[in-house]
């Protein structure tokens, strides 16, 4: 029985961001931020976050780079369509979710498999099966997400970078550029969706938390596309967790420290590492890792992360890591407080148990 998050909450459309901080007037790091913990709630800005963090903290950030990731595209009916590229398999196809046309706001469900979508300058995608499950999507409404066959002179990247642009939903004002997509960490092209947690970092913040003792360690994930499907579980994205990381995290959870990661990419990397005996190893190739009440974080013991759905899976890694009290007062108070929600909206802290500065953990 796949498991669905405990978090119950009701989510305003208007609790929506629209557009990215720097067009409501606000820095990056100007978000709104809620603290959440064992002993309460916090309202704060993410300018402020190494107020909350401790010398000792390791904080583990994504280092992928957002690419314009979505095409348009016409049927073979006739019909166009919005192509979201979601990954790069190791046979050299392509994972690709069919949308409509022309603001993406819904998936198309009736593909075929043999069908050729054309693309701009003689690029062609012929949909070979459904993805991940070649039987078709295990909601019995059809498959969102094809793996497929590209026909073209070029690589399908060089085509995407010329051609695309930023993977965008029918909740924004508008279609904003591959800048606004990209974090200061981001240096390995690859995500199809923006590792969103990270965006709110400034220089100047992350200046301050290293002066204040607090250690930034990177993993790589690059993201593919959302599950907008209600039960579907996150997609098998490909990862690297450095020999360094490895060490720091080791060493902190040794120490007692706290290992605080800013995202699930990160959470789902960092934990798709860890070995039998409970330590992280340097990693890398794809993880298809859920994490839940069937599988509990073990290394991860913080999240900085944005504002998920009602029903969405990552819910599930949110109450893994921060437990399901800690993360249902956490969204209460984002509704009652009209934070904004997705990845240009406002973030939360999730430390479900205090540390002192010497690493020492309490209730």
């Amino acid at each position: 029985m796949t498991a669905v998050p405990e978090t119950r909450f009701d989510l305003p459309d208007e609790l929506t961001a629209t557009e990215p901080a720097e067009h409501r007037g606000l820095a990056r790091d100007g978000v709104r931020l809620l603290v959440a913990g064992s002993s309460g709630i916090t309202h704060s800005t993410f300018s402020r976050l190494d107020e909350y963090l401790v010398p000792g903290d390791l904080v583990v950030v994504n280092t992928s780079q957002t690419i314009a990731a979505e095409i348009d595209g016409v049927r073979s009916d006739g019909w166009p369509t919005v192509l979201h590229i979601a990954t790069e398999l190791d046979d050299g196809s392509w994972v690709v979710e069919l949308r409509t046309a022309p603001h993406a706001v819904k998936p198309i469900l009736d593909g075929r498999a043999g069908e050729v979508i054309r693309l701009s300058h003689a690029v062609r995608m012929r949909l070979l099966e459904p993805y991940p499950a070649p039987g078709g999507s295990p909601t019995g409404r059809g498959s969102r997400l094809w793996r497929v066959q590209v026909i073209s002179s070029r690589p399908m990247s060089a085509h995407l970078s010329r051609h695309g642009r930023p993977i965008s939903y029918g909740y924004l004002s508008r279609q904003w550029p591959l800048s606004d997509y990209q974090t200061i960490f981001g240096k390995d092209p690859g995500s199809a969706e923006m590792p969103s947690a990270g965006r709110p970092f400034s220089p100047e913040l992350v200046l301050r938390l290293l002066t204040a003792g607090i250690t930034i360690a990177p993993i790589t994930l690059h993201t593919g596309v959302s599950s907008q499907v209600a039960g579907e579980p996150p997609q098998a994205e490909r990862f690297t967790v450095p020999v360094v990381t490895a060490r720091l995290v080791n060493s902190a959870t040794r120490v007692g420290s706290r290992v605080v990661a800013v995202g699930t990419t990160v959470t789902r990397a960092l934990e798709s590492a860890v070995t039998g005996d409970g330590s992280v190893q340097a990693s890398q190739g794809w993880t298809d890792l859920v994490l839940g009440p069937q599988h509990p974080v073990q290394v991860v013991t913080g999240l900085i992360t944005g504002l998920h759905n009602p029903d969405a899976s990552h819910l599930l890694l949110v109450e893994s890591v921060a437990g399901a009290e800690v993360a249902q007062r956490a969204y209460d108070a984002a509704v009652a407080e009209r934070y904004l929600w997705h990845e240009f909206g406002d973030s939360c802290l999730l430390l479900p148990r205090r540390v002192s500065a010497q690493g020492s953990t309490g209730g």
